[in-house]
Order: structure tokens, then sequence, then C-alpha cells
């Protein structure tokens, strides 16, 4: 089976380990790693491609030093390499200019407002992470239970 990842990525340590623990539904199918700049979430991500891993979904905050979470979700919307990974803006302090450049630069997918819904987030990752597999060709027969069945059925899929 595949090894298939989600990073999420946020300065703050209790804001990355409750996304984390939001996502642990998902563990059983999906290894979650944790970045806390966007420097090292592009370094784990050229480390887990080189080992012909998959990133179905990086899920970053916005504000953080050094590089921004949009600027570093446009530098992986450019990268060929990550075309299917989905991208989720998570953050409470965007500027509608951030937001508009989220969307229109980086390919956001999605967007929360901190403090978020963990069952929209879920729902929210799941459809992407669906989407994600659907557009790799990977073989999804064993996550069928924690995939979205809307998602796969507007594909053709079920």
């Amino acid at each position: 089976m595949e090894k298939i990842n989600i990073i999420c990525v946020d300065d703050q340590r209790e804001v990355l380990s409750a996304v984390v623990r939001d996502l642990q539904p998902l563990s059983e199918w999906f290894t979650i790693e944790e970045c806390e700049s966007a420097d090292e979430c592009l370094s784990l991500m050229e480390e887990l491609d080189e080992q012909g891993e998959h990133i179905a979904l990086v899920i970053s905050d916005h504000v953080m030093p050094g590089k921004s979470g949009v600027v570093m979700l446009s530098e992986i919307a450019n990268d060929a390499r990550y075309r299917h990974t989905r991208k989720i803006l998570l953050t409470g302090l965007a500027s509608h200019q951030d937001t508009i450049d989220a969307i229109n630069g980086a390919g956001v997918d999605r967007y929360f407002e901190k403090t978020w819904n963990a069952n929209e987030l879920i729902v929210a990752c799941k459809s992407l992470l669906t989407h994600y597999l659907l557009d790799a060709g990977l073989d999804y027969d064993a996550m069928i239970g924690v995939l979205d069945v809307q998602t796969l059925y507007q594909a053709g899929r079920i």
C-alpha cells in the first residue's frame, strides 16, 4: 500500500496539536506530519517526494515567521510534482488581499478561520483526500470507508 501523507503547518504548537488531534480519525489510512514553519514543510515535502511517498493534503496557517502560508502554498501550487496535492488555509489573521492571493495564486481548495469546527474540517479533508486519490490514480479500495462517498459518486466510482 502506498504511503499517503497529510502535512499540517503552524508555528503555534498548541494549534498544530489541535489540528493533528482533530485529524486522528484519518490516521489509520494516512500519515499525519507536523511542521512548525513553511521552510520545514517544503523540506519535508522534498524528502517525502524523494522517497516516493504521496503528499495528498497540506493544511497551513497563514501568518508564520519567515515565509507565510500563502507564499508556501503558492510555491507548492507551482511545483509540478505536487499538482494533485490539495491545500487548506487555516488562519485567523488573513487580510482580504491574503485571501484573494490564496485563492488565485495558491489554488487553495478550502479556507477555514480559527477556531474551526473539527467535524467540518474532517468532512473537507475526506473530500479533498478523495479527490487526490482519484486525480493521482491511486488504488483506494482499502480506504473506501474513510473516503467521501459523494465525491466518489460524482466521479462515477460507486
